[in-house]
């Protein structure tokens, strides 16, 4: 497979090192991957700045203003949410780097890619900067696939321990936009019910599962199959983006999730065979949250193997030491919900 990875030193400019969200994550990352001989075998992929006009298909022009400016003195948008004074250009180059993916991947130059990018993206908005996050570069992707000749339907999926309203909100109302998110509930950013479904024409494209504490491998295999499964399968993407957060992790410091390094590494390879089967391969990950350095590291390079076509996992952790509670309930509700039945 022709796996590419998306990276630029800026990403590492923007940064606070008593914040949990910092350049060390990547840096560890990085690291990992050359140390595993995986780097090597992908194919680095430069990422560009992304355009205005791309921005604001998602975020209003007051927002990117508002970014622009705190950036400038380096000061928070809200008490989770710095930023330093390149922020603003890491953050366009973040989203110009998922877009940059897409871009090759639907021209034909890759296969798939990781667009290993930062600040993260999920919880902003179209008005709003929150949860660590400046712009939603997974959102800003999606759009950019959309406005191209033969892509009509994108599937985001979002295995971050926390539920990306900022993903929802943008396409809550959407057709063309199926977003699937598990995540623990209730905790931030307090969104994310099974209730919400979509809105307006868009009602029934919002799979939000919210989860337990404690809930791990078993629980999530258990979603993919009885639930993911058939709604991709009904919705039939041209494209599928993931929201890769790994800080559902057991021993995440954030979050109080069971996943291990091979429960996520499951999910990935289940997501590329979704792709495999639905959309010719057609798949970008683009890197969220995850605050456990070497799960962070461990998580990424799992989820490479699946994009290479391998079946290889390195689990230095082993698995959750906690049981982990039924989601039967959960998931014959939500199937009553989506029309599974």
């Amino acid at each position: 497979m022709n796996t590419a990875y998306v990276y630029d030193p800026i990403y590492l400019e923007h940064d606070r090192p008593s914040h949990p969200e910092n350049a060390q994550r990547l840096e560890r990352i990085l690291r990992v991957l050359e140390m595993e001989n995986v780097l090597s075998r992908l194919t680095p992929l430069e990422p560009r700045p992304v355009t205005l006009e791309e921005l604001e298909r998602v975020h209003t022009p007051a927002l990117i203003e508002q970014v622009r400016h705190a950036a400038q003195s380096g000061r928070h948008l809200d008490p989770d949410t710095y930023t330093s004074p390149r922020s603003y250009e890491a953050a366009l180059m973040a989203a110009g780097g998922v877009v940059r993916a897409v871009e090759a991947l639907l021209s034909g130059d890759i296969d798939n890619g990781f667009a290993l990018v930062r600040p993260p993206g999920h919880h902003a908005t179209p008005t709003r900067a929150m949860g660590f996050c400046l712009f939603n570069n997974v959102a800003v992707a999606a759009r950019a696939a959309l406005a191209r000749d033969h892509v009509t339907r994108v599937f985001i999926a979002d295995f971050d321990v926390h539920h990306g309203n900022g993903t929802q909100d943008a396409f809550s109302t959407d057709t063309n936009v199926f977003y699937f998110s598990t995540h623990q509930y209730p905790y931030y950013p307090g969104s994310g019910h099974w209730r919400e479904t979509g809105d307006a024409d868009g009602a029934g494209t919002l799979l939000n599962v919210p989860l337990p504490p404690r809930v791990g491998n078993a629980g999530y295999a258990q979603i993919m199959t009885e639930l993911v499964w058939p709604l991709i399968e009904r919705f039939q993407p041209d494209l599928i983006l993931v929201s890769a957060g790994y800080d559902a992790h057991w021993s995440d410091p954030l979050a109080q999730m069971n996943l291990s390094l091979t429960g996520y590494a499951r999910l990935a390879q289940e997501l590329v065979q979704m792709a495999n089967t639905l959309c010719n391969g057609r798949i970008v990950f683009t890197l969220e949250g995850g605050y456990q350095l070497d799960v962070l590291a461990y998580g990424v390079l799992n989820s490479l193997f699946a994009m290479l076509g391998e079946e290889t996992i390195t689990d230095p952790l082993g698995p959750s030491p906690q049981p982990e509670p039924p989601v039967d309930s959960l998931i014959a509700q939500l199937k009553q919900v989506h029309h599974l039945n």
